[in-house]
């Protein structure tokens, strides 16, 4: 009989908390012991027998490392791994493991990004809204509705997800551009998208989609400079991570007119406070981080962390280990 390895599955209550967990840990085999929690340090003893942390947007930071001698392997349930701290993982040669290739986000984050864009391009909160309220608002949104066929959609990251959004787009007849830190391989441009500078992207696009990752080098990507290079006319769609944008200047930036609207899924942090002044700014339409939690996309997720667990536990090499940002 094989011995029992510890895990520990950590769900925060704003993804679904012990619910979720619970039917994560039962996904597990059976050699595995599972505690559930909702904070990585909720219970110190449970962190302490760790060999194997499962986390679903939890923050696990160097004092849980410290906290976790027998520590293996942290398991991302997520494409994302910005609330892992890294530097401390690979201090310790701990592998930080993503669902990246598993593609089990991007279907639901392509949707997502043109439910967005559709929603902007047709005016469709304001004119719901001037309806609630018996106005006929068609004459005063009338000038402000647009078309995306024609329009340049400019991606910002061509990996699982801006693949599945770039090909939505050649569907709607737009002309595609993104950028990256490096050209894409030759199958993913064969729908016609070019790859330019984000600079250049910023100045030639009508709608500016975020699909990176956050890092130290790419927080506030979308900083006041360049959202100054975008057009008057054009939008920002972030279905990606808050962080990528400086949420400050693209409100002030809505608020002055000098950006036609934005549309975001994700905040910094999260949930966010009230304080936040996008959630005042003109012409936003907000989501509250739907793009990856479809109940399609929930067991896709699942599955995709703990087969990458089970394959670990088994003396696999675990898949999509993450670099140091």
């Amino acid at each position: 009989m094989s011995a029992t390895r510890e895990v520990l599955a950590v769900v925060p209550p704003h993804v679904g908390g012990r619910g979720v967990g619970a039917g994560l840990a039962a996904l597990l085999p059976g050699d595995a012991h599972v505690t559930v929690v909702e904070a990585a340090g909720e219970d110190p003893a449970a962190l302490r027998r760790a060999q194997v942390v499962i986390t679903a947007l939890a923050p696990v930071t160097a004092e849980h490392f410290a906290a976790a001698p027998d520590l293996e392997l942290v398991q991302c349930a997520s494409h994302g791994f910005d609330y892992v701290d890294v530097a401390a993982a690979r201090e310790r040669g701990i592998p930080v493991c993503t669902i990246g290739s598993s593609g089990a986000e991007a279907q639901n984050v392509a949707e997502q990004t043109f439910a967005l864009m559709l929603a902007l391009a047709k005016q469709l909160v304001p004119g719901h809204l001037a309806l609630v309220e018996a106005e006929w608002a068609l004459p005063r949104l009338q000038g402000s509705l647009t078309e995306l066929s024609g329009k340049t959609l400019g991606i910002v990251g061509l990996g699982q997800i801006g693949r599945q959004v770039a090909r939505r787009a050649a569907a709607f007849d737009m002309v595609v551009v993104y950028a990256g830190r490096r050209r894409a391989a030759p199958e993913a441009e064969a729908g016609g998208a070019r790859h330019v500078p984000l600079d250049e992207l910023c100045r030639i696009s009508d709608y500016v989609s975020l699909h990176a990752p956050l890092t130290e080098e790419t927080r506030h990507l979308l900083d006041a400079r360049r959202l100054a290079l975008l057009k008057q006319s054009a939008f920002v769609i972030n279905t990606a991570r808050g962080g990528l944008i400086d949420q400050d200047a693209l409100a002030e930036a809505l608020e002055r007119g000098t950006l036609a609207g934005a549309g975001i899924d994700v905040f910094d942090p999260e949930p966010p406070t009230p304080a936040l002044r996008l959630l005042r700014a003109p012409n936003v339409v907000l989501s509250p981080h739907v793009g990856g939690v479809t109940r399609e996309t929930m067991v896709r997720i699942a599955l995709a962390a703990v087969r990458n667990v089970t394959d670990f536990l088994a003396g696999a090499t675990p898949r999509d280990a993450v670099e140091r940002p």
